[in-house]
C-alpha cells in the first residue's frame, strides 16, 4: 500500500529583555509586551507563581505586581499569587507542580494567557513544565531572579522535574513567550548564589569563545566584589552565546551531543549525592575542573590552559573538588553518574572536552583510570589549599 507522508516546520521566536525594576509602574515594558503579544480581542489573562526565596527577600514584591497591574490592564491579574519554595525541592516534590495545574483549571487560565514564572532555576523549571502540559501548552513568562537562571537556565528552551531519584527525568521543550531578566533582584543574592551563577559563564566560555574567557579571567576580582556593571555583561554575553547555540541544527536535543553539558555529568551526580546541599554552579564549576583535567591527561589539552582554567575557578573562590568526587573503587557513584548521562543522551555516551580554551570537542568513550588519575589531582590540591588556609 502506499503511504502517507506529513512534513511540516514551527517557526519559534521570543525576546529575552534586559530591566531594572520590572514592575515599577513607571516602567512600561511588561505590559508593552503583553499589549503587543495580543492575537485576538479575547479577555487574557496572568498567573504569577513566585519563588518564596524571592518574595521573602523582597517583601514589596506582591503587592508591586498587584499594583502595576492596576495601572497596566494588558492583561488580567490573577487575585492569587503562589508562592512556592524554591530550589530543588521544587522539582522533587510533584505537589507544586500540581498546585500549579490546579490554579490554572481554578482560575480558567486558557493557552492565550500566561504563567509567570518568577525565581531562580529549580522553580522556573517546573512550573515551565507545568505550562507546557497545562492545556497542552500555557504561554510561560520567565522571570529569573539569580545569575544562574539569567544567565542560562532562565533563556533557554528546556522545562523539568526530577523523578525515579533522576535530574530532569521528566520535561518538555517548550520555548517561553518571553524571558524578563531584572537586575534589581540580583541585589539580595547571598554570596554563595551570586558566585554560583558565573560557572555557566566560564562552561559556556571555554566551549564557545575565548576573548569571553579571558575577558572573565581579567574581572575575576571585580565579578566576586559585586560589581554591578560587571556582572550585567557577564549574564549578557553567557545569554547570548547560549541562545546562539539554542538556535543552531539541534535546538530541541534529538541527537546525543550536548556541548552545553560540558562539566555536567559529574555535576548532576554531585547534587544528587549531597542531597543537594551543594549548589547546580558549585557543582557545575567542580565538574567544569575535572573535565578539565581529563581533558589535559588525554593530550587534547595543553598544561598551561588546564592550569588556567583551575586556577580562575578558584579565583572565583569555588571548590574545585570535594568527597563525593573522590574515586573509591570500580563501582564509584560517578562511574554510574556517567552511565545515567548516557541513558539521558538517549543511549550513545557524548560528552564535551576541551582542545583548547575557547574550543569543545565531543568524544564517546571514556578512560576510567584517567578520570580516577584527574579526580583525585584535582581531591589533592583542594586538600592541601585548604590545610594551608588552617595553617
Amino acid at each position: 500500500m502506499e503511504h502517507l507522508q506529513q512534513n511540516f516546520s514551527v517557526k519559534y521566536s521570543y525576546n529575552v529583555f534586559f530591566t531594572s525594576g520590572l514592575f515599577s509602574v513607571n516602567n512600561p515594558l511588561l505590559n508593552r509586551f503583553l499589549a503587543n503579544a495580543a492575537t485576538s480581542g479575547a479577555l487574557r489573562k496572568i498567573l504569577f507563581v513566585v519563588d518564596q526565596g524571592v518574595a521573602d527577600a523582597h517583601e514589596h514584591l506582591c503587592s508591586e505586581i498587584n499594583a502595576y497591574f492596576r495601572v497596566h490592564t494588558a492583561v488580567e491579574l490573577v487575585p492569587e499569587i503562589l508562592i512556592i519554595p524554591g530550589g530543588e525541592q521544587v522539582k522533587n516534590d510533584e505537589r507544586y507542580f500540581e498546585l500549579i495545574l490546579e490554579a490554572v483549571n481554578n482560575y480558567r487560565i486558557d493557552r492565550h494567557s500566561y504563567i509567570a514564572a518568577l525565581g531562580g532555576g529549580a522553580l522556573l523549571d517546573m512550573a515551565g513544565y507545568a505550562a507546557a502540559v497545562a492545556h497542552r501548552g500555557v504561554k510561560l513568562i520567565r522571570i529569573p531572579t539569580t545569575v544562574l537562571s539569567q544567565n542560562d537556565s532562565g533563556v533557554g528552551v528546556k522545562n523539568s522535574i526530577n523523578y525515579f531519584g533522576k535530574k530532569n527525568f521528566l520535561g518538555t521543550f517548550a520555548p517561553p513567550a518571553a524571558v524578563f531578566n531584572d537586575d534589581r533582584f540580583l541585589s539580595t543574592l547571598s554570596e554563595r548564589d551570586w558566585r554560583s551563577g558565573i560557572a555557566e559563564a566560564i562552561k559556556v566560555a571555554l566551549i564557545k569563545d575565548r576573548l569571553f574567557f579571558n575577558w572573565i579571567e581579567e574581572n575575576a576580582s571585580v565579578l566576586v566584589s559585586r560589581d554591578v556593571a560587571a556582572m550585567n555583561y557577564l549574564i549578557w554575553r553567557c545569554a547570548e552565546l547560549h541562545m546562539e547555540h539554542i538556535a543552531g541544527a539541534d535546538p530541541f536535543e534529538s541527537g546525543s551531543s550536548r556541548p552545553l553539558d560540558f562539566g555536567h555529568w559529574s555535576a548532576h551526580k554531585l547534587e544528587y549525592l549531597s542531597e543537594f546541599d551543594i549548589r547546580h554552579g558549585e557543582a557545575v564549576a567542580m565538574g567544569i575542573a575535572l573535565d578539565t583535567v581529563y581533558s589535559f591527561l588525554t593530550g587534547r589539552l595543553a598544561a598551561p590552559e588546564s592550569e588556567r582554567v583551575v586556577n580562575l575557578i578558584q579565583n572565583l573562590g569555588f571548590d574545585i573538588s570535594h568527597d563525593l568526587l573522590r574515586f573509591s573503587g570500580e563501582n564509584n557513584p560517578l562511574l554510574k553518574g556517567l552511565e545515567e548521562f548516557r541513558e539521558h543522551l538517549g543511549g550513545e555516551l557524548t560528552i564535551t572536552l576541551l582542545d583548547e580554551i575557547g574550543k569543545g570537542t565531543e568524544v564517546h568513550e571514556v578512560d576510567a583510570q584517567l578520570l580516577k588519575q584527574a579526580s583525585l589531582a584535582l581531591y589533592n590540591r583542594q586538600r592541601k589549599l585548604q590545610q594551608s588556609k588552617f595553617y
